[in-house]
């Protein structure tokens, strides 16, 4: 990615989010009213389609732009499924299906999840803990026939769900898939793990902001709050605590990035997505908890907008595995490879 095109990027969607993200948005979302606005701008600036190649109907941006923007929309808790468009129009690219209009979400989003695609063409089973499901127009899901494996979009018409809210509060639903025709099938080299992968990546940018944003709310609040006479940040214990978010921060970002260089790589790129997911996942629960010692009772408050982003660290870390999945994962694979190729593997640059 271009300096020129990151910036671009960035700008674009930092100013949608700014002018039509607020913390008003974001509980109206909780509440079940669907931001139109902040989803139709976005997707009339080409962001939600940025993985889609122009001749498959998207923006064609590359894989670090579509990565930023999700690092901004982690930042203002953007309540919509942004990062599932993304990951899905990525998957119906992959299989060289054009992308629909519309929100999208991506099945199965559980690790060890599929879906059957019988003889006819029909579509079995189930999916758990589908982001978004209920406010998707379309689906872009895995499915497999024997050892065949098929990339398949869907429309919810028909489907069944029993609707979940995750910790943010968003919609995190289970679909039952029951003789359903596919509006698209194409068969792909992909597997349920590339899918994961991206997934565990696009989570990463998302908690990467999120953790930026809670840094700058604390350092504000400790400025601004006073106890005895001055403001907190003077004093040693809330220093120290900012200190530490700081530190995992960093470590948030720094996880983003080697997930984001990662995404795509194949066999050879997991151990690193893996290990970037389990340190991003836990930057964002120490991440978490650090800002809310800072505020106190005042930030864990519907009113103050702490919770909306700490909330979603806590939901995104859990989602497209977790760190004992991914850690697990990369137990797997180191074990495989054996104990004299472990220092190797550890002090690898790739």
């Amino acid at each position: 990615m271009s300096e020129t095109s990151d910036s671009i990027i960035l700008d674009t969607a930092t100013r949608i989010l700014s002018d039509l993200c607020g913390p008003e948005v974001v509980n109206d979302a909780e509440a079940g009213k669907w931001p139109q606005a902040l989803w139709e701008t976005l997707e009339e600036s080409g962001l939600t389609l940025a993985w889609v190649p122009e001749e498959l109907g998207g923006a064609g941006a590359g894989t670090a732009d579509g990565f930023a923007a999700l690092r901004v929309a982690g930042r203002f808790a953007a309540p919509v499924p942004f990062a599932e468009t993304l990951l899905a129009g990525r998957l119906l690219a992959a299989a060289h299906i054009p992308a629909p209009s519309g929100a999208m979400t991506i099945a199965p989003a559980l690790p060890g999840g599929s879906l059957a695609l019988s003889p006819d063409g029909r579509l079995e089973g189930r999916a758990r803990r589908i982001p978004f499901a209920r406010s998707a127009r379309h689906i872009a899901l895995f499915a497999r026939r024997g050892d065949e494996r098929f990339v398949v979009l869907v429309a919810p018409e028909g489907l069944g769900l029993r609707a979940g809210t995750s910790l943010a509060g968003e919609p995190l639903d289970d679909l039952i898939f029951e003789g359903v025709i596919p509006k698209a099938i194409a068969e792909t080299a992909l597997d349920d793990e590339a899918l994961l992968a991206w997934g565990a990546a696009a989570r990463l940018q998302q908690i990467a902001g999120a953790l930026e944003r809670i840094l700058e709310q604390s350092v504000e609040y400790a400025q601004d709050r006073t106890q005895f006479g001055r403001p907190i940040a003077k004093f040693q214990v809330i220093q120290h605590n900012l200190a530490m978010l700081a530190g995992e921060v960093a470590a948030g970002s720094a996880a983003a990035a080697a997930a984001a260089e990662a995404c795509g790589g194949g066999e050879t790129a997991l151990p690193r997505l893996a290990a970037a997911k389990v340190r991003g996942g836990e930057a964002a629960g120490a991440g978490a908890a650090i800002a809310h010692q800072v505020h106190g009772a005042m930030g864990f408050t519907y009113e103050h907008s702490l919770h909306h982003r700490t909330r979603r660290l806590w939901a995104w870390r859990e989602e497209f595995g977790n760190e004992a999945f991914w850690a697990m994962r990369l137990g797997r694979i180191v074990a495989a490879q054996g104990a004299d190729a472990l220092w190797p593997f550890i002090t690898a640059e790739n």
